[in-house]
């Protein structure tokens, strides 16, 4: 068990164009939404499906992987951990949120020309 970490996997639709910030630092970050579904069947046999959003943000040659190849609609796999913070809004409400920090991303279907890079 002491191998087990932080970790998460997931596979879905973006749902947004992805939001690209250049902080002071110079660093980029990316964020955007992610569609999961997941499918079952009910009591009376009709198909279900479930939706569930999930906050994702990149870094780095990460963000710039997803700033040139990733649209609104894109198929991802996404590989990261959670990291849950809070921050104040302009109201100066407490909110917190949880993101999937990438790791490792993998674009899944065809491109709008079925190719990456080719500059």
């Amino acid at each position: 068990m002491s191998t087990l970490k932080n970790k998460v996997q997931l596979i879905g639709n973006v749902g947004q164009e992805p939001i690209i910030t250049i902080l002071e630092s110079g660093k980029k970050v990316v964020r955007l939404s992610l569609a999961t579904n997941e499918s079952y069947k009910n009591s009376k046999g009709e198909r279900q499906t479930d939706t569930n959003w999930h906050n994702i943000v990149a870094w780095g040659k990460t963000a710039d992987v997803i700033e040139k190849y990733v649209v609104k609609g894109k198929e991802i796999a996404v590989e990261g951990k959670l990291v849950s913070r809070s921050y104040e809004n302009k109201e100066g409400a407490k909110r917190y949120v949880t993101e999937v920090v990438v790791i490792e991303i993998l674009l899944l279907g065809p491109n709008k020309d079925n190719t990456i890079g080719g500059d």
